[in-house]
Protein backbone atom coordinates (compact mmCIF):
# COMPACT_ATOMS: atom_id res chain seq x y z
CA UNK A 1 0.00 0.00 0.00
CA UNK A 2 1.07 3.57 -0.63
CA UNK A 3 2.47 4.69 2.76
CA UNK A 4 1.41 8.27 2.05
CA UNK A 5 -2.20 7.20 2.52
CA UNK A 6 -1.49 6.98 6.24
CA UNK A 7 -0.72 10.71 6.25
CA UNK A 8 -4.22 11.67 5.15
CA UNK A 9 -6.57 13.04 7.80
CA UNK A 10 -10.27 12.31 7.95
CA UNK A 11 -12.26 14.60 5.70
CA UNK A 12 -13.97 17.48 7.60
CA UNK A 13 -17.44 16.03 7.14
CA UNK A 14 -16.33 12.69 8.62
CA UNK A 15 -15.07 14.61 11.66
CA UNK A 16 -18.38 16.42 11.84
CA UNK A 17 -20.34 13.17 11.87
CA UNK A 18 -18.21 12.00 14.78
CA UNK A 19 -18.77 15.32 16.58
CA UNK A 20 -22.54 14.93 16.22
CA UNK A 21 -22.58 11.34 17.47
CA UNK A 22 -25.04 11.12 20.33
CA UNK A 23 -26.82 14.37 19.47
CA UNK A 24 -30.62 14.23 19.33
CA UNK A 25 -31.77 17.56 17.89
CA UNK A 26 -35.32 18.68 18.70
CA UNK A 27 -37.73 17.06 16.26
CA UNK A 28 -39.89 20.19 16.24
CA UNK A 29 -37.12 22.09 14.47
CA UNK A 30 -36.53 21.13 10.86
CA UNK A 31 -32.90 20.30 10.09
CA UNK A 32 -31.03 23.08 8.30
CA UNK A 33 -27.70 22.07 6.72
CA UNK A 34 -25.23 24.92 6.36
CA UNK A 35 -22.07 22.87 6.86
CA UNK A 36 -21.37 21.79 3.27
CA UNK A 37 -20.82 24.00 0.23
CA UNK A 38 -23.43 22.21 -1.84
CA UNK A 39 -25.63 24.67 -3.79
CA UNK A 40 -29.30 24.03 -3.15
CA UNK A 41 -30.77 26.45 -5.68
CA UNK A 42 -32.64 24.67 -8.50
CA UNK A 43 -30.65 23.49 -11.52
CA UNK A 44 -31.72 25.58 -14.55
CA UNK A 45 -34.14 23.69 -16.80
CA UNK A 46 -32.20 24.42 -20.00
CA UNK A 47 -29.14 22.60 -18.61
CA UNK A 48 -31.23 19.51 -17.86
CA UNK A 49 -32.75 19.69 -21.33
CA UNK A 50 -29.33 19.92 -22.99
CA UNK A 51 -28.19 16.91 -20.98
CA UNK A 52 -31.13 14.70 -21.90
CA UNK A 53 -31.18 15.84 -25.52
CA UNK A 54 -27.66 14.50 -25.94
CA UNK A 55 -27.99 11.10 -24.28
CA UNK A 56 -27.17 9.53 -27.63
CA UNK A 57 -23.58 10.45 -26.84
CA UNK A 58 -23.48 7.65 -24.28
CA UNK A 59 -22.79 5.32 -27.21
CA UNK A 60 -19.42 6.99 -27.82
CA UNK A 61 -16.12 7.03 -25.98
CA UNK A 62 -15.35 10.65 -25.03
CA UNK A 63 -12.01 12.24 -25.87
CA UNK A 64 -9.80 13.51 -23.06
CA UNK A 65 -9.60 17.02 -24.49
CA UNK A 66 -13.37 17.31 -24.90
CA UNK A 67 -15.33 18.56 -27.88
CA UNK A 68 -14.28 21.57 -29.93
CA UNK A 69 -17.64 23.14 -29.11
CA UNK A 70 -17.17 22.87 -25.34
CA UNK A 71 -13.63 24.23 -25.44
CA UNK A 72 -14.78 27.17 -27.58
CA UNK A 73 -17.66 27.87 -25.19
CA UNK A 74 -15.23 27.92 -22.26
CA UNK A 75 -12.67 30.07 -24.06
CA UNK A 76 -15.35 32.56 -25.10
CA UNK A 77 -16.67 32.71 -21.54
CA UNK A 78 -13.19 33.40 -20.14
CA UNK A 79 -12.71 36.24 -22.64
CA UNK A 80 -16.07 37.87 -21.88
CA UNK A 81 -15.95 37.33 -18.12
CA UNK A 82 -12.47 38.74 -17.59
CA UNK A 83 -12.32 41.25 -20.43
CA UNK A 84 -9.28 39.62 -22.00
CA UNK A 85 -8.65 37.96 -25.38
CA UNK A 86 -10.22 34.50 -25.39
CA UNK A 87 -7.53 31.88 -24.78
CA UNK A 88 -6.61 29.42 -27.52
CA UNK A 89 -9.36 26.81 -27.16
CA UNK A 90 -7.11 24.09 -28.60
CA UNK A 91 -4.01 24.58 -26.47
CA UNK A 92 -4.96 26.71 -23.45
CA UNK A 93 -8.28 25.15 -22.34
CA UNK A 94 -9.04 21.64 -21.09
CA UNK A 95 -12.41 20.42 -19.74
CA UNK A 96 -12.28 18.44 -16.49
CA UNK A 97 -14.72 16.51 -14.31
CA UNK A 98 -15.10 19.26 -11.74
CA UNK A 99 -12.37 21.32 -10.10
CA UNK A 100 -11.91 18.85 -7.22
CA UNK A 101 -10.75 16.04 -9.47
CA UNK A 102 -8.49 18.35 -11.45
CA UNK A 103 -6.92 20.07 -8.44
CA UNK A 104 -5.90 16.65 -7.13
CA UNK A 105 -4.64 15.27 -10.43
CA UNK A 106 -2.70 18.45 -11.21
CA UNK A 107 -0.28 17.89 -8.33
CA UNK A 108 0.43 14.37 -9.60
CA UNK A 109 1.44 15.95 -12.92
CA UNK A 110 3.53 18.83 -11.56
CA UNK A 111 5.44 17.35 -8.61
CA UNK A 112 8.84 15.95 -9.64
CA UNK A 113 11.05 13.76 -7.42
CA UNK A 114 14.13 15.52 -6.09
CA UNK A 115 16.68 15.31 -3.32
CA UNK A 116 14.79 15.94 -0.12
CA UNK A 117 11.07 16.70 -0.29
CA UNK A 118 9.39 18.94 -2.86
CA UNK A 119 7.07 21.49 -1.25
CA UNK A 120 3.49 22.48 -2.05
CA UNK A 121 2.32 25.77 -0.54
CA UNK A 122 -1.35 26.34 0.20
CA UNK A 123 -3.50 28.73 2.21
CA UNK A 124 -4.53 27.77 5.74
CA UNK A 125 -7.52 27.24 6.25
CA UNK A 126 -7.85 25.47 2.93
CA UNK A 127 -9.74 23.07 0.69
CA UNK A 128 -8.60 19.64 1.89
CA UNK A 129 -7.82 18.43 -1.63
CA UNK A 130 -4.68 20.60 -1.66
CA UNK A 131 -3.16 18.70 1.24
CA UNK A 132 -4.14 15.25 -0.01
CA UNK A 133 -2.86 16.00 -3.50
CA UNK A 134 0.49 17.14 -2.12
CA UNK A 135 0.95 14.16 0.18
CA UNK A 136 0.01 11.56 -2.43
CA UNK A 137 2.35 13.20 -4.93
CA UNK A 138 5.17 12.68 -2.44
CA UNK A 139 5.43 16.37 -1.51
CA UNK A 140 5.44 18.22 1.79
CA UNK A 141 2.58 20.66 2.41
CA UNK A 142 3.52 24.09 3.70
CA UNK A 143 0.61 26.06 5.13
CA UNK A 144 0.43 29.83 4.98
CA UNK A 145 -1.92 31.15 7.65
CA UNK A 146 -4.77 33.44 6.59
CA UNK A 147 -5.49 35.51 9.69
CA UNK A 148 -7.80 38.43 10.58
CA UNK A 149 -4.70 40.44 11.54
CA UNK A 150 -3.54 40.18 7.91
CA UNK A 151 -7.02 40.65 6.42
CA UNK A 152 -6.93 36.94 5.51
CA UNK A 153 -4.29 37.56 2.83
CA UNK A 154 -1.38 35.31 1.82
CA UNK A 155 1.81 36.58 3.45
CA UNK A 156 4.31 35.68 0.73
CA UNK A 157 7.06 37.59 2.54
CA UNK A 158 6.71 35.27 5.53
CA UNK A 159 7.73 32.14 3.59
CA UNK A 160 11.33 31.11 4.42
CA UNK A 161 13.88 31.03 1.61
CA UNK A 162 14.46 27.28 1.99
CA UNK A 163 10.75 26.65 1.42
CA UNK A 164 10.78 28.66 -1.80
CA UNK A 165 13.87 26.74 -2.93
CA UNK A 166 11.98 23.43 -2.64
CA UNK A 167 8.57 24.72 -3.77
CA UNK A 168 7.17 23.23 -6.98
CA UNK A 169 3.48 24.14 -6.69
CA UNK A 170 1.45 26.88 -5.01
CA UNK A 171 -2.30 26.53 -4.56
CA UNK A 172 -4.23 29.77 -4.23
CA UNK A 173 -7.97 30.06 -3.76
CA UNK A 174 -9.60 33.33 -4.81
CA UNK A 175 -12.31 33.97 -3.75
CA UNK A 176 -11.12 32.06 -0.74
CA UNK A 177 -12.71 29.05 0.89
CA UNK A 178 -13.67 29.70 3.67
CA UNK A 179 -12.66 33.35 4.11
CA UNK A 180 -14.16 34.79 0.90
CA UNK A 181 -11.04 36.92 0.36
CA UNK A 182 -10.23 37.94 -3.23
CA UNK A 183 -6.58 38.35 -4.21
CA UNK A 184 -5.68 41.87 -5.35
CA UNK A 185 -3.49 42.66 -8.36
CA UNK A 186 -0.47 43.55 -6.21
CA UNK A 187 -0.66 40.12 -4.54
CA UNK A 188 -0.68 38.45 -7.94
CA UNK A 189 2.27 40.57 -9.01
CA UNK A 190 4.33 39.43 -6.02
CA UNK A 191 3.37 35.80 -6.59
CA UNK A 192 4.28 35.95 -10.29
CA UNK A 193 7.66 37.47 -9.42
CA UNK A 194 8.31 34.65 -6.97
CA UNK A 195 7.28 32.08 -9.58
CA UNK A 196 9.73 33.61 -12.06
CA UNK A 197 12.49 33.49 -9.46
CA UNK A 198 11.92 29.97 -8.14
CA UNK A 199 10.14 28.24 -11.03
CA UNK A 200 7.07 26.90 -9.23
CA UNK A 201 3.64 26.51 -10.88
CA UNK A 202 0.55 28.35 -9.63
CA UNK A 203 -2.77 26.48 -9.40
CA UNK A 204 -5.49 29.13 -9.08
CA UNK A 205 -8.69 27.63 -7.64
CA UNK A 206 -11.46 30.01 -8.74
CA UNK A 207 -14.58 27.88 -8.31
CA UNK A 208 -16.34 30.65 -6.29
CA UNK A 209 -15.57 33.41 -8.80
CA UNK A 210 -19.15 33.85 -9.99
CA UNK A 211 -20.77 34.50 -6.60
CA UNK A 212 -20.26 38.15 -5.74
CA UNK A 213 -22.31 41.15 -4.68
CA UNK A 214 -21.60 43.98 -7.12
CA UNK A 215 -22.35 43.29 -10.78
CA UNK A 216 -19.98 46.10 -11.73
CA UNK A 217 -17.04 44.61 -9.82
CA UNK A 218 -16.56 40.88 -10.42
CA UNK A 219 -13.58 39.29 -8.64
CA UNK A 220 -10.19 39.53 -10.31
CA UNK A 221 -9.04 36.23 -11.80
CA UNK A 222 -5.56 34.77 -12.20
CA UNK A 223 -5.49 34.88 -16.01
CA UNK A 224 -6.91 38.39 -15.92
CA UNK A 225 -4.18 39.44 -13.49
CA UNK A 226 -1.55 37.86 -15.72
CA UNK A 227 -2.82 39.85 -18.72
CA UNK A 228 -2.91 43.08 -16.75
CA UNK A 229 0.73 42.50 -15.82
CA UNK A 230 1.84 41.72 -19.37
CA UNK A 231 2.09 37.95 -18.91
CA UNK A 232 0.17 37.12 -22.07
CA UNK A 233 1.59 33.60 -22.31
CA UNK A 234 0.23 32.75 -18.82
CA UNK A 235 3.63 31.39 -17.86
CA UNK A 236 3.36 28.96 -14.93
CA UNK A 237 -0.29 29.70 -14.09
CA UNK A 238 -3.32 27.47 -14.57
CA UNK A 239 -6.80 28.48 -13.40
CA UNK A 240 -9.44 25.98 -12.25
CA UNK A 241 -13.14 26.74 -12.55
CA UNK A 242 -16.38 24.83 -12.22
CA UNK A 243 -20.08 24.92 -13.01
CA UNK A 244 -21.05 23.50 -9.60
CA UNK A 245 -21.48 26.80 -7.76
CA UNK A 246 -21.99 29.04 -10.80
CA UNK A 247 -24.83 27.02 -12.30
CA UNK A 248 -26.09 24.91 -9.37
CA UNK A 249 -25.02 21.60 -10.92
CA UNK A 250 -22.62 19.97 -8.40
CA UNK A 251 -23.73 16.54 -9.61
CA UNK A 252 -22.77 17.33 -13.21
CA UNK A 253 -19.07 17.23 -12.24
CA UNK A 254 -18.01 19.72 -14.86
CA UNK A 255 -15.29 22.33 -14.94
CA UNK A 256 -12.17 23.36 -16.80
CA UNK A 257 -8.54 24.30 -16.48
CA UNK A 258 -6.99 27.06 -18.58
CA UNK A 259 -3.65 28.81 -18.83
CA UNK A 260 -0.06 27.90 -19.68
CA UNK A 261 -0.22 25.80 -22.87
CA UNK A 262 3.00 23.89 -22.13
CA UNK A 263 1.72 22.81 -18.72
CA UNK A 264 -1.72 21.89 -20.08
CA UNK A 265 -0.07 19.72 -22.74
CA UNK A 266 1.56 17.65 -20.00
CA UNK A 267 -1.63 17.64 -17.92
CA UNK A 268 -3.56 16.39 -20.96
CA UNK A 269 -1.00 13.58 -21.37
CA UNK A 270 -1.44 12.60 -17.72
CA UNK A 271 -5.20 12.59 -18.14
CA UNK A 272 -5.12 10.31 -21.18
CA UNK A 273 -3.76 7.65 -18.83
CA UNK A 274 -5.81 8.75 -15.84
CA UNK A 275 -9.01 7.88 -17.72
CA UNK A 276 -11.20 10.82 -16.74
CA UNK A 277 -12.70 12.11 -19.97
CA UNK A 278 -16.01 13.95 -19.62
CA UNK A 279 -19.16 12.17 -20.83
CA UNK A 280 -20.55 13.57 -24.14
CA UNK A 281 -23.98 14.46 -22.67
CA UNK A 282 -22.25 16.32 -19.84
CA UNK A 283 -20.11 18.16 -22.38
CA UNK A 284 -23.20 19.32 -24.29
CA UNK A 285 -24.94 20.48 -21.11
CA UNK A 286 -21.76 22.22 -19.97
CA UNK A 287 -21.38 24.14 -23.22
CA UNK A 288 -24.98 25.36 -22.86
CA UNK A 289 -24.31 26.46 -19.28
CA UNK A 290 -21.13 28.39 -20.10
CA UNK A 291 -22.97 30.26 -22.86
CA UNK A 292 -25.75 31.56 -20.61
CA UNK A 293 -25.34 34.34 -18.04
CA UNK A 294 -28.97 35.09 -17.14
CA UNK A 295 -29.22 32.15 -14.73
CA UNK A 296 -25.91 33.12 -13.12
CA UNK A 297 -27.11 36.67 -12.47
CA UNK A 298 -30.27 35.30 -10.85
CA UNK A 299 -28.11 32.99 -8.75
CA UNK A 300 -26.07 35.95 -7.55
CA UNK A 301 -29.24 37.88 -6.75
CA UNK A 302 -30.43 35.09 -4.46
CA UNK A 303 -27.10 34.91 -2.64
CA UNK A 304 -26.97 38.69 -2.26
CA UNK A 305 -30.47 38.64 -0.74
CA UNK A 306 -29.45 35.95 1.74
CA UNK A 307 -26.26 37.71 2.79
CA UNK A 308 -28.08 41.03 3.20
CA UNK A 309 -30.59 39.43 5.59
CA UNK A 310 -28.41 36.92 7.41
CA UNK A 311 -25.12 38.78 7.94
CA UNK A 312 -26.46 41.52 10.28
CA UNK A 313 -28.27 38.95 12.44
CA UNK A 314 -25.21 36.74 12.87
CA UNK A 315 -22.81 39.69 13.21
CA UNK A 316 -24.71 40.88 16.30
CA UNK A 317 -23.41 37.85 18.16
CA UNK A 318 -20.36 36.53 16.30
CA UNK A 319 -17.47 38.42 14.74
CA UNK A 320 -18.13 38.26 11.02
CA UNK A 321 -18.70 40.44 7.96
CA UNK A 322 -19.77 40.23 4.33
CA UNK A 323 -17.04 38.39 2.38
CA UNK A 324 -15.51 39.76 -0.81
CA UNK A 325 -17.23 36.93 -2.69
CA UNK A 326 -18.37 33.32 -2.33
CA UNK A 327 -21.23 31.92 -0.26
CA UNK A 328 -19.61 31.44 3.17
CA UNK A 329 -19.75 33.47 6.34
CA UNK A 330 -16.51 32.99 8.29
CA UNK A 331 -17.60 33.73 11.85
CA UNK A 332 -15.60 33.86 15.07
CA UNK A 333 -17.23 32.16 18.06
CA UNK A 334 -15.06 33.85 20.73
CA UNK A 335 -17.86 36.24 21.87
CA UNK A 336 -19.84 33.22 23.09
CA UNK A 337 -16.97 31.76 25.09
CA UNK A 338 -17.32 28.50 23.15
CA UNK A 339 -14.73 26.84 20.94
CA UNK A 340 -15.64 26.25 17.31
CA UNK A 341 -16.27 22.54 17.92
CA UNK A 342 -18.35 23.03 21.05
CA UNK A 343 -20.37 25.80 19.42
CA UNK A 344 -21.05 23.54 16.44
CA UNK A 345 -21.98 20.53 18.56
CA UNK A 346 -24.37 22.43 20.83
CA UNK A 347 -25.97 24.40 18.00
CA UNK A 348 -26.80 21.14 16.26
CA UNK A 349 -28.01 19.43 19.42
CA UNK A 350 -30.21 22.30 20.56
CA UNK A 351 -31.34 24.00 17.34
CA UNK A 352 -30.82 21.42 14.55
CA UNK A 353 -28.58 23.70 12.49
CA UNK A 354 -25.30 22.27 11.21
CA UNK A 355 -22.25 24.44 10.49
CA UNK A 356 -18.59 23.42 10.14
CA UNK A 357 -15.88 24.02 12.76
CA UNK A 358 -13.11 26.13 11.28
CA UNK A 359 -10.41 24.02 12.95
CA UNK A 360 -11.49 21.11 10.74
CA UNK A 361 -10.51 23.17 7.68
CA UNK A 362 -7.02 24.07 8.88
CA UNK A 363 -3.80 22.63 10.25
CA UNK A 364 -1.55 23.91 12.99
CA UNK A 365 1.18 26.05 11.45
CA UNK A 366 3.56 28.49 13.12
CA UNK A 367 2.12 27.39 16.44
CA UNK A 368 -1.56 28.10 15.72
CA UNK A 369 -4.56 26.62 13.97
CA UNK A 370 -5.99 29.65 12.09
CA UNK A 371 -9.42 28.03 11.88
CA UNK A 372 -9.79 27.57 15.62
CA UNK A 373 -12.73 29.49 17.12
CA UNK A 374 -14.22 30.09 13.67
CA UNK A 375 -17.18 28.40 12.05
CA UNK A 376 -17.99 28.23 8.35
CA UNK A 377 -21.62 28.96 7.54
CA UNK A 378 -22.56 28.01 3.98
CA UNK A 379 -25.57 30.06 2.86
CA UNK A 380 -26.57 27.48 0.29
CA UNK A 381 -30.18 26.81 1.31
CA UNK A 382 -33.14 28.93 0.25
CA UNK A 383 -33.61 32.48 1.49
CA UNK A 384 -36.28 31.62 4.07
CA UNK A 385 -34.33 28.63 5.38
CA UNK A 386 -31.10 30.63 5.73
CA UNK A 387 -32.99 33.38 7.55
CA UNK A 388 -34.54 30.84 9.91
CA UNK A 389 -31.07 29.40 10.58
CA UNK A 390 -29.73 32.90 11.32
CA UNK A 391 -32.46 33.48 13.90
CA UNK A 392 -31.73 30.11 15.52
CA UNK A 393 -28.01 30.95 15.66
CA UNK A 394 -28.84 34.31 17.26
CA UNK A 395 -31.12 32.63 19.82
CA UNK A 396 -28.42 30.08 20.61
CA UNK A 397 -25.80 32.83 21.04
CA UNK A 398 -28.10 34.81 23.34
CA UNK A 399 -28.39 31.76 25.57
CA UNK A 400 -24.62 31.90 26.04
Amino acid sequence: MNPNLDKLQSYPFEKLRALFAGNTPPAARKEIKLHIGEPQHPTPAFIKEALTANLGGLANYPTTNGSDDLRRAIADWIGKRYGIPAPDSTHQVLPVNGSREALFAFAQTIIAPKHGKPVVISPNPFYQIYEGAALLAGARPYFLNNLPSNDFRMDWAGVPEEIWQDCQLVYVCSPGNPTGKVMALDEWQRLFALSDRYGFVIAADECYSEIYFDEAQPPLGGLEAARKLGRDDYKNIVMFSSLSKRSNVPGLRSGFVAGDAAILKKFWLYRTYHGCAMSPPVQAASAAAWRDEAHVQENRRLYAEKFAQVTPIVAKHLTTALPDAGFYLWANTAPTGLSDTEFTRRLHAQYNVSVLPGSYLAREASGINPGRDFIRIALVAGVAECLEAAHRIAEFCESH
